[in-house]
């Protein structure tokens, strides 16, 4: 039998019906020759500090850093989830061949790898990659599965990945907690979401300081045209009655009248920052909103894998092009001009060089059907721009006005669309980034004519950087804090960008899940707990983008076979024996928290009666659950594994008491704990320590 192993049940249904598995089994299907069975997204993790040792168990300056001496995973500690595993595991030992069917990416390859090291696997794999969820898709995948060991390098940036933010996420949130928390707060710090928060407190602290300057522009009216003179901004008013003194009452004279004509380009397709960035602009889609989106219609086979960084097609593709325009029925009136003629193969678009696991996000030519406005949104958004990119190009005529009044030099620029182009597909768009340049429509000139014209002074005022939005925080995490706009340059420097494209928006939303940011309508802005994290933080690896793009690329290499595994570890390690230190020697000062809104006495009373709105206090993502032996997260298969027995030192807990050990972090005095390997029993409060277990205060 061939064992198949997909990332999540409702593939594994797909991958089943292809292959003719069939029958429903306990936690797989079998069928055909066939098991296919599935993960829940991560079934295994990284050990746990007290998983290594006990003494690691407690926080404490002392026991840093923490670096054990071989990294080990275990199982989740969810009952779904083990039972999974074990089905998994008894059919890896009973089959003759598995089959990774996992995501294919480095996330997707890190989950199904540790599956088979925790089930000790010891038979051949092959690997289904793919980049959408179609049948033909699916079927072409399987006759042309590839070795698993192409991708030993894949799993290896993965697992290296996994144990770096162990080893900066552990060690330093625990190095600044205890030297710089208070209240139990804990000070969580990351290897990318650290650089990020830094990159926008840098950001709030240039608008706070800046100072706002006054400023004369001259300018002048001549046929209807609004022309700037060319000396700029005027720094005083005197400068600026002067200007406008000089130029009244005098003749305009056109010196230069020129037209060129120009190209604009179609839009690059979409990679996942930049559907990202095109959600947060036209819809205010949040960076995880809009993943989740084109996640959803991947997984309904509308769209290609999403978690991408590349805006290429290969060149594989092409040839499957007119079938996918084909099949895009609800735009026909955009397609029907394509599917007349030969589809343009332009290196703009198809570029082999420039796709390494997967190509750009596009429609795969399904005819959308039962999905929501949202999902709507994002799906008219991929596939007008998969259109636009097969269209022609945009033809412009640039036209440049120079006059003189006396010496004073004033200068007009216009822009007039001869040739639509790829724009036609965009006209019905108000919003379209790249689609809604006004045009400066000009009259016709002649050098030397002159006539009357009507000067004017606009006063103005120097403004501060902006905050960050989503969309331009995207940017700025993609480029390593450097703002680029040119398409070509940001594609070059992908490469030593902070996050990967899978991982910033949960990045983001981790920074305002522990209260580092807040959201003011679109603008993002720090909270004084993030500011003053940022200000304790010397450490230049901790919160430099720069710095930490470099550690990115340097995944990047070791994912291509490039740059040694063991170095990589030894130079973690060398930084996190190195902040330590620093860190340790530094002057203590604790960080304000942020102070959050007070619930409504409603709310309260319900909280109090209820476990029902409880949010999980180690995510803040899931809700607490009633489980059979013990209370739990509904975020459990995303991988929080926070849980509260129901029963503790034999003493069997009430609702009022989990209740308040959660939101309170500590129960009321509680009598009558059994005392281990005795008969005698004590009393005393049980509290949720740092890490979220559950300690005792006895009492």
């Amino acid at each position: 039998m061939k064992l198949c192993i997909a990332e999540k049940p409702s593939v594994a249904r797909e991958i089943a019906a292809i292959l003719g598995a069939n029958v429903k089994k306990d936690g797989y299907f079998e069928g055909n020759g066939y098991w296919v069975s599935w993960t829940f997204g991560h079934l295994c993790t990284l050990k746990e500090p007290h998983d290594y040792t006990p003494m690691w168990k407690w926080w404490n300056l002392a026991t840093l850093p923490m670096i054990p001496s071989t990294f080990s995973i275990k199982l989740m500690e969810n009952g779904g989830a083990q039972k999974q595993f074990h089905t998994i595991e008894s059919l890896v030992q009973r089959c003759d061949e598995v089959i990774n069917c996992g995501d294919a990416g480095q996330e997707g390859e890190l989950i199904q790898q540790w599956v088979l090291l925790k089930a000790n696997n010891k038979k051949p794999i092959k690997r289904l990659w793919i980049s959408s969820l179609t049948e033909e898709a699916i079927r072409e995948g399987f006759e042309n599965l590839r070795n698993g060991d192409e991708f030993l390098n894949l799993y290896a940036a993965g697992s290296s990945r996994a144990v770096g933010d162990w080893l900066l996420g552990m060690n330093a949130t625990r190095l600044y907690t205890l030297k710089y928390g208070q209240n139990k707060q804990v000070l969580s710090i990351g290897r990318v979401q650290t650089p990020t928060l830094a990159m926008i407190v840098e950001r709030q602290k240039e608008i706070e300081a800046f100072k706002s300057a006054k400023y004369w522009e001259l300018k002048t009216t001549y046929r209807e045209v609004l022309f700037s003179a060319t000396v700029g901004k005027l720094d005083t008013k005197e400068k600026s009655e002067r200007a406008i003194e000089y130029v009244k009452d005098k003749p305009f004279v056109v010196k230069e009248y020129s037209q060129k004509e120009g190209i604009e380009s179609p839009p690059r397709l979409f990679d996942l920052t930049s559907i990202q960035v095109e959600a947060n602009n036209k819809f205010a889609f949040s960076a995880d909103q809009t993943l989740k989106l084109v996640q959803n219609l991947y997984e309904k086979k509308l769209v290609t894998y999403p978690r991408v960084d590349t805006t290429f097609l290969s060149e594989d593709i092409y040839p499957k092009v007119p079938k996918i325009l084909a099949g895009l029925k609800f735009y026909s009136q955009l397609t029907a001009p394509l599917l007349e003629k030969e589809i343009p193969k332009s290196k703009k678009v198809f570029n082999n060089n420039k796709v390494t696991d997967h190509h750009a996000i596009i429609p795969t030519g399904v005819a959308p059907s039962g999905i929501n406005p949202d999902e709507q949104k994002i799906y008219a958004t991929i596939a007008k721009r998969f259109i636009a990119a097969f269209y022609p190009d945009c033809i412009v005529s640039n036209t440049t006005v120079i006059g003189n009044v006396e010496k004073v030099e004033f200068k007009a620029t216009g822009k007039q669309i001869l040739e639509p182009g790829w724009r036609v597909v965009f006209e019905n768009e108000k919003k379209d980034t790249k689609a809604n340049d006004e045009e400066n429509i000009m009259p016709t000139f002649e050098e030397g004519e002159s006539g009357l014209h009507v000067p004017e002074i606009q006063e103005k005022e120097t403004r501060p950087p902006k905050y960050y939005t989503e969309a331009t925080l995207l940017r700025a995490m993609e480029s390593a804090g450097k703002n680029v706009e040119d398409e070509d340059l940001r594609e070059a420097m992908k490469e030593n960008g902070i996050g990967r494209p899978s991982t910033r928006a949960n990045i983001i939303e981790t920074l305002f899940r522990r209260k580092y940011l807040e959201k003011k309508r679109k603008n993002i802005h720090a909270t004084s707990t993030g500011v003053g994290l940022i200000d304790v933080i010397q450490s230049d690896l901790l919160k430099s983008a720069e710095l930490t793009g470099q550690w990115e690329y340097k995944l990047r290499l070791i994912e291509n076979g490039e740059y040694d595994v063991k170095q990589f570890r030894e130079e973690l390690t060398q930084m996190v024996v190195d902040l330590t230190n620093e860190v340790i020697k530094s002057e203590g000062k604790a960080i304000p928290i942020a102070t959050e809104k007070k619930a409504k006495p409603a709310a309260a009373k319900k909280a109090k009666a209820s476990l029902d709105d409880l949010k999980c206090p180690k995510c803040n993502i899931g809700k607490v659950i009633q489980g059979k032996k013990a209370y739990g997260c509904s975020n459990y298969q995303n991988g929080c594994n926070f849980v509260v027995p129901f029963v503790m030192m034999g003493k069997k807990l009430t609702e009022k008491q989990v209740i308040d050990l959660i939101s309170k972090g500590k129960t009321t005095l509680i009598k009558g704990f059994h005392q281990a390997n005795t008969d005698q029993t004590k009393n005393g409060k049980l509290t949720l320590t740092a890490d979220f277990n559950i300690g005792f205060e006895e009492g």
